[in-house]
């Protein structure tokens, strides 16, 4: 499936591999703790077939009016750090399956 402009993906390299990343939902907040919901990216190896989804938590709301995230906006260092958090956690880029749902914490650890 083709991506859009307004779903960019970007190479990054951690620990000598390259990976490619998307941004896949930004930050949702509700009065209703359950409806909460924080950044999440998808990142796959570019030589890999497995997808990884890393969520992030929501954090604090922005104030009224702020503009929505953008992809070029999330820190290259928190990506990293996801990704390296990802494959420690047990994610195998090179096998086959469904994507793995991982959660982080704010700082992608």
């Amino acid at each position: 499936m083709a991506r859009t402009k307004l779903n960019p993906e970007f190479e990054i390299e951690v620990d000598g591999e390259t990976y490619v990343w998307r941004l896949q939902r930004t930050p949702h907040w509700s009065k209703d703790p359950t409806e909460r919901h924080g950044m999440a990216i998808v990142v796959h190896h570019v030589e890999g077939k497995r997808e990884v989804v890393i969520e992030f938590p929501p954090g604090e709301q922005p104030r009224y009016g702020a503009p929505q995230l953008k992809t070029e906006q999330v820190p290259r260092k928190l990506v990293a750090t996801a990704i390296a958090s990802a494959v420690a956690a047990g994610w195998e880029p090179w096998s086959r399956g469904k994507p793995v749902i991982i959660a982080v914490d704010a700082n992608g650890g």
